[in-house]
Formats: structure tokens, sequence, C-alpha cells
């Protein structure tokens, strides 16, 4: 079973930045993608940011150019810059990592932007 679990949320004022970090543990096969999600209240959940454990990227496209995910195989973390934050970035937070066929989800981080 592998642990997911992120870490780096909080109340930021419009324009500012945060970072999130997600780390994956356990499991007995490799960690492949690696995501960033994100559920607004009332909202569904939708994909803000994916990278391959090749490091190729995929973004949404309210995110393009103000966000930025990265990973570090070695610890099978992921982290995404969010810079330039806006009042509806406000979301629950969640990480996905891929191991095999199967998808993992972390508990979620709270990011709430003020105007």
């Amino acid at each position: 079973q592998v642990q997911v679990v992120e870490s780096g949320g909080g109340l930021v004022q419009a324009g500012g930045s945060l970072r999130l970090s997600c780390t994956a543990s356990g499991g007995m096969f490799g960690i492949n993608a690696m995501g960033w999600y994100r559920q607004a209240p009332g909202k569904q959940r939708e994909l803000v940011a994916r990278i391959s454990s090749g490091g190729s990227t995929d973004y949404a496209d309210p995110v393009k150019g103000r966000f930025t995910i990265s990973r570090d195989n070695a610890k099978n973390t992921v982290y995404l810059q969010m810079n330039s934050l806006k009042p509806e970035d406000t979301a629950v937070y969640y990480c996905n990592a891929q191991a095999h066929v199967y998808y993992y989800w972390g508990q979620g981080t709270q990011v709430t932007v003020s105007p």
C-alpha cells in the first residue's frame, strides 16, 4: 500500500505564492506519474498539473504560466510552485501517485487565496 502525504497549503493574499509538496512511500512497485488535483466547494475535482517519471509535464489551462510542477524521483516527491495566485485558485489540493496500475490519493491540503 502506498501512502501519499501532502504539505504546504495555507492562506495567502492574491498575487502571492505557495509551494506544495507531496511524498509517496511504501508499496511494491515504483512510482510512475504524479500529479496535483484540486476541488473547490461545490465543484468536481479537476487536474491542475501532472508529471511523468521522465519529467514530462501537463498543465490545466487556468494555471499555465503561473504554476510549475517538478519532482525528485529519488525521494518520490512532487512539488507544485504556485505563483500569482488568484481567489479562484482556492480549493483543497490533492496529490495523486501512480504505482503500476494503481492510483493513490493524499488527504488533501487547503489553499485559500484572499482578494
